[in-house]
């Protein structure tokens, strides 16, 4: 394993030799000369040269998935890479009557957040080995899943709940981001066709930020703004959009 980036680093420049004789027609003339193999050989450098630079641009990532039927939402996951791109899929309701519909939100999280999560990841020993605390008399709260992967691991552990303090933590926080990013999926349908909703879901918005149970608002702070910018919005609730922008959980805290 070793010799692979001094491998890498050789076929990379015979590779760059041979286009820039390809370039000038030096390796035209041998090919018609020889026929194929000179052809034939850049291909399997190409080759060669693909699964180790692909290798070399993954992301350490730590990914967080709940099943919970009967909850709201009944699935969903989210992945943060180290560079803070990070992307939510969820099964969620707009309301009460309305069916389950497939909603995807990319986001960046915050620096902060990012070395708070592979810190736990890290205290956690990467989720290797169990971590549920498989007690019999614990009521379920879903089946939840922790994952980590780069380049050298691939580790996940699957539980209920788990007597660890930095899984517990890790799951308070993917729970706390999955319950802000479906307010703001809610908010942005309520802006578009139901104006008059808006008072009620901001006011239980609020009152979550208020004691500590939304996170990373940064990431809904789009539909915030809209909604504070928009003059066919109630006064009351343009000014909550406003003090929720200006929140500590807005700014990554």
């Amino acid at each position: 394993m070793r010799g692979l980036p001094a491998a890498s680093t050789f076929w990379h420049n015979s590779l760059y030799m041979f286009f820039s004789k390809l370039r000038t027609g030096c390796v035209r003339a041998q090919t018609l000369k020889y026929g194929f193999p000179i052809a034939v050989l850049a291909c399997l450098i190409v080759r060669f040269l693909a699964p180790a630079q692909a290798q070399q641009t993954v992301l350490p990532t730590v990914s967080f998935t709940c099943d919970f039927p009967g909850s709201e939402p009944d699935h969903y996951a989210i992945s943060v890479p180290d560079d803070g791109n990070a992307v939510y899929d969820s099964n969620s309701k707009l309301n009460d009557s309305a069916a389950s519909e497939p909603f995807h939100s990319d986001f960046t999280v915050s620096q902060a957040s990012r070395t708070r999560i592979f810190e736990l990841a890290k205290r956690a020993h990467y989720f290797e080995g169990d971590v549920d605390s498989k007690k019999k008399n614990l009521a379920s709260t879903g089946t939840k899943t922790l994952a980590y992967k780069d380049v050298q691991k691939s580790t996940r552990a699957t539980y209920n709940y788990s007597p660890i303090p930095a899984v517990e933590d890790l799951t308070a926080f993917f729970q706390s981001l999955s319950t802000t990013l479906e307010f703001g999926h809610r908010l942005d349908y309520y802006l578009r066709y139901q104006k008059l909703a808006l008072d009620e879901e901001m006011k239980k918005m609020e009152e979550m930020a208020n004691s500590g149970g939304l996170v990373e608002m940064s990431a809904v702070a789009p539909i915030l703004q809209k909604i504070a910018d928009d003059p066919a919005v109630i006064k009351v609730v343009r000014a909550r959009a406003q003090r929720l922008m200006l929140a500590p959980a807005a700014r990554g805290k």
